[in-house]
């Protein structure tokens, strides 16, 4: 089915209830541009079932090549629980190094709760998060973090969002976990993926910049490019998007490229390997948003 912004497929009922023709059209152009008519279709269906509304982040469409993903923000979380009985404001605190912070057991409810946190000036750096979703009639949901849980955060695809808005991005994530186990919240992510048969997705040559100084001679060779440096750097960086979804030997790798039907040659080539590099993108994305999204509870 092709993919034209100017039309819509066929609509589901709660699609139509939900959303307006001319606010789908918007959505289609602006927050889903890339999908096609079944993958829009879907993507409205799930945002119009739960109530979530893709304008507030609340729900959003991702696309890697030939893969598409269907992924629920920690926004939707807190929205739902509004809606829920009994609703009351969680309350998220970072925990800096110069804190006075103390947890202990509940020894009726069996649970960890926080039984000390005061804070003086300066704070120090940020060690820990914790978030307490209150619900009337209910007992306190209190969910707590130790920095180093979420250290691979700060090392992958979103790694400059979370250096920069830690505060921000740790409280969403510790504060979904609690608003999860409070509320019985549960979002099921979709996953949508093409062409298992290609393995590594289709590679396409980047734009080439022009990046000689102006006041260069306009008439100066260009220095001979050595595909054999550009190779050796792609390996370097294939190594390190191994290691950040785990993968550190050779059989793990091998077992890695034998699952997603990857094929190299001996050597690989550089196409080969930028679309392996693209292809442990999309993984590490997927590792992340699945780590931040409803399926990364804690174990009780």
């Amino acid at each position: 089915m092709a993919n034209n912004n100017n039309q819509l497929p066929t609509l589901t009922p709660e699609i139509s209830e939900h959303f307006k023709p001319e606010v789908l059209k918007v959505i289609r152009n602006s927050i889903a541009p890339t999908a096609n008519d079944q993958e829009f279709l879907l993507f409205a269906h799930k945002a119009a079932s739960y109530g979530l509304d893709p304008f507030k982040n609340e729900i959003f469409f991702i696309k890697y090549g030939q893969t598409a993903r269907i992924q629920f923000a920690a926004e939707a979380y807190l929205s739902k629980a509004r809606e829920k009985d009994g609703f009351q404001p969680p309350d998220t605190q970072m925990v800096h190094e110069n804190d006075e912070f103390q947890i202990a057991m509940n020894k009726e409810t069996k649970e960890m709760e926080v039984v000390k946190h005061e804070i003086g000036f300066p704070r120090g750096k940020i060690i820990g998060a914790y978030s307490i979703a209150y619900r009337d009639g209910h007992r306190p949901v209190t969910v707590i973090m130790d920095i180093d849980e979420i250290a691979h955060m700060f090392t992958g695809q979103n790694k400059d969002n979370w250096k920069k808005w830690t505060q921000d991005m740790f409280g969403k994530h510790v504060q979904q976990r609690a608003l999860k186990k409070q509320y019985g919240l549960e979002f099921d992510d979709e996953t949508i993926t093409y062409g298992q048969e290609e393995g590594v997705p289709e590679y396409q040559p980047r734009e080439r910049k022009d990046i000689t100084p102006n006041q260069e001679p306009i008439n100066q060779p260009e220095p001979e490019e050595k595909p054999e440096d550009n190779v050796v750097a792609l390996r370097k960086q294939m190594k390190q998007k191994f290691n950040q979804i785990g993968v550190k030997d050779n059989d793990g790798v091998n077992e890695y490229l034998k699952k997603n039907n990857v094929k190299l040659s001996q050597p690989a080539t550089e196409s080969e390997l930028i679309g392996l590099i693209e292809l442990l993108d999309m993984h590490i994305d997927m590792q992340e948003a699945q780590a931040q999204a409803s399926d990364d509870e804690l174990p009780e």
